[in-house]
């Protein structure tokens, strides 16, 4: 299964956003890297539309090919583009759990997925782009619950704000999905508009 491995403090900085969340390097240094790093650089119109697609794709950990077949599909459905890619990107498996706080990043969100410590409607689910529904019910495996990563998530639970189209329980490590995420709900510095413009030339 593909995926972006490096660094991603140096991704953060380039593109000028928090992508792992409490980065604490990338707050030292918010400026990009490299010897050219602090620089002023008149950026063209291209350059800022790449810049948002960019920072969508790492923020959700997709590589470019999955990103273009997640835009081509919203903009096959009606209603705006970029809300319904947004939309889409919000609802995979792997994002659920991180927003529910039950992982402390993506990256480790995605981990627990793979490794298949997640039931969905009583249905093991290990593929992270895995996509729910209204009225999903996503479990932890009842032999995964004493895992340490989910053991912290579940004390350290109340640090974390949840989205109001989920509920997380933790005493039972539940997810309840009410509805799927409008433009309001979602929560990411990103100007999905510009990546339609990208993307429609």
């Amino acid at each position: 299964m593909a995926r972006y491995t490096g660094p991603m403090t140096k991704k953060s900085r380039r593109l000028g956003v928090d992508l792992v969340g409490g980065d604490k390097a990338f707050e030292r240094r918010p400026y990009p890297p490299g010897v050219h790093g602090r620089g002023r650089t008149k950026d063209t119109e291209y350059a800022l539309q790449l810049r948002e697609k960019q920072k969508a794709r790492f923020a959700y950990g997709v590589l470019e090919k999955q990103f273009a077949r997640y835009f081509e599909e919203s903009s096959r459905q009606s209603g705006k583009t970029g809300d319904l890619l947004l939309q889409i990107l919000e609802s995979r498996l792997d994002n659920v759990v991180y927003r529910a706080g039950f992982a402390r990043t993506r990256r480790q969100a995605r981990q627990l997925v793979v490794h298949g410590h997640f039931l969905v409607n009583g249905q093991k689910v290990n593929i992270p782009s895995y996509r729910v529904s209204p009225h999903d019910v996503i479990d932890v495996k009842e032999k995964s619950r004493e895992l340490l990563p989910l053991v912290i998530a579940r004390e350290t639970h109340g640090e974390r704000d949840v989205p109001g189209w989920m509920d997380a329980l933790p005493n039972k490590m539940r997810i309840l999905i009410h509805q799927l995420p409008t433009r309001e709900q979602i929560v990411i510095d990103v100007q999905e508009q510009l990546i339609v413009e990208l993307y429609s030339k």
